[in-house]
């Protein structure tokens, strides 16, 4: 127990490191004057959602009484309360550990959105949103998928009603490891829903101001995916061990899948290319890092990687402003992870699987764009979502916070600095 124990809470410090991770990704992205608001939105949203969870979130996601396999009753265990925290749980080690290692999932899903807002929004807005969206689309999807609902092996989900049940649960077991449809399809979907309705950025270069800085947050959030999927097997186990090695060769394969996808486009491999790459892998193993052997792990991180990197294009195509390439790199990806597991997961019915993966990415999806849908739009009537033309042209991180990323006055002359 006490192994697995300080692995759990090792796994739920890597995850939590994700989200500053994330800044540093996004706001290397991000432009010169927008740097700041992108970090803080990861920030914020790090600060909005532990609060909500702690207070509805596990009961939500987690509880014992299911409405309709959709979500659970928020108010069971709301603030935590009476939860034997500190007994074991159903894995073997303290309740609360779990609770933490969930946490930071709900953390990290809801940050993800905002990089297809980068320069645009109001800070105030993107927290409030934080939190609804967290509480009515990101918590409904972790009971549905992981807390034994709609969307689970349970023998009430769809999964038993097309084919049936064996020992109390479906026959054909849908495939969610550590997060392809809770997450990375959510966070796409919602993403590419608030592309469309915020808008597109006025006349203010969107070219990333820092390749270092988002290099070093995609290594870190590499080293953080390691508790994201090795934790995923809530035990200091085999398929932990198996979980790191499929997320470090489908991160590796993506990466070289989608520099070679640049080569051949645009004749040269870039640093933001390999970058991203990296994350495309990681987002595309993650449903599956304990159904595959390393080498399928390999092909399924390889064409993800290029997939990725052309789903970026699609944002030319149909003139949504997705900013940091959110779309792309997670529903893509997240797509193709959640679909494309089926093909290559060992001693399962790969034909009836592919349907129930297809089945369940399809369910979240429209699920996370219904709910981003009304909470956007509640939103803009009321608190309005763009920042002013003029604050926008300007910079946001002078608009909204008051502050530079960097000081841009000019030196004082020697003379100057004599008087």
């Amino acid at each position: 127990m006490n192994s697995d124990a300080g692995w759990m809470l090792t796994s739920a410090s890597l995850v939590l490191l994700m989200t500053p991770a994330l800044a540093l990704f996004y706001g290397g992205m991000a432009g010169r004057r927008q740097a700041l608001n992108m970090m803080m939105m990861s920030f914020g949203t790090l600060g909005v959602v532990t609060v909500v969870y702690i207070l509805w979130g596990w009961s939500m996601s987690y509880g014992d009484r299911s409405i309709a396999g959709l979500v659970a009753d928020p108010t069971q265990y709301f603030g935590l309360r009476d939860m034997l925290i500190d007994e074991p749980g159903p894995n073997g080690y303290p309740l609360g550990i779990d609770v933490a290692f969930q946490l930071t999932f709900a953390v990290i899903s809801t940050a993800l959105i905002s990089g297809a807002l980068a320069g645009r929004v109001k800070f105030t807005t993107w927290l409030v949103f934080s939190a609804l969206w967290a509480t009515f689309a990101y918590f409904p999807l972790a009971h549905m998928v992981w807390g034994g609902g709609l969307l689970s092996h349970s023998a009430e989900g769809l999964a038993a009603m097309m084919f049936g049940t064996t020992d109390g649960e479906a026959t054909v077991a849908p495939i969610d490891f550590a997060g392809g449809t809770v997450v990375h399809i959510s966070a796409g979907t919602a993403a590419l829903v608030l592309a469309l309705m915020v808008g597109r950025r006025g006349e203010v270069s969107s070219r990333p101001h820092n390749l270092p800085l988002v290099m070093l947050g995609a290594a870190l959030l590499w080293f953080g995916w390691f508790g994201f999927n090795g934790g995923s097997s809530f035990a200091a186990d085999g398929l932990a061990g198996l979980a790191w090695l499929n997320t470090t060769a489908a991160a590796a394969a993506a990466m070289l899948g989608w520099v070679l996808v640049e080569r051949i486009r645009d004749t040269r491999p870039t640093s933001l290319g390999a970058a991203s790459g990296v994350v495309a892998g990681l987002v595309t193993i993650t449903p599956a890092a304990g159904a595959l052997t390393p080498v399928s792990a390999l092909l399924l991180g390889f064409i993800g990687g290029i997939l990725a990197c052309l789903g970026v294009g699609l944002k030319y195509r149909f003139g949504y402003d997705d900013s940091l390439d959110v779309v792309g790199v997670h529903l893509v990806a997240g797509l193709w992870g959640t679909i494309g597991l089926a093909f290559f997961a060992q001693g399962v019915d790969h034909l009836r699987l592919l349907v129930v993966q297809i089945v369940i990415a399809v369910v979240a999806m429209v699920f996370s764009a219904v709910v981003t849908f009304v909470i956007g739009l509640a939103l803009k009537a009321t608190m309005g979502w763009r920042i002013n033309p003029e604050d926008e042209f300007g910079g946001i991180d002078l608009a909204e916070h008051r502050e530079s990323a960097y000081d841009d006055s000019p030196a004082p002359s020697a003379l100057g600095s004599a008087s």
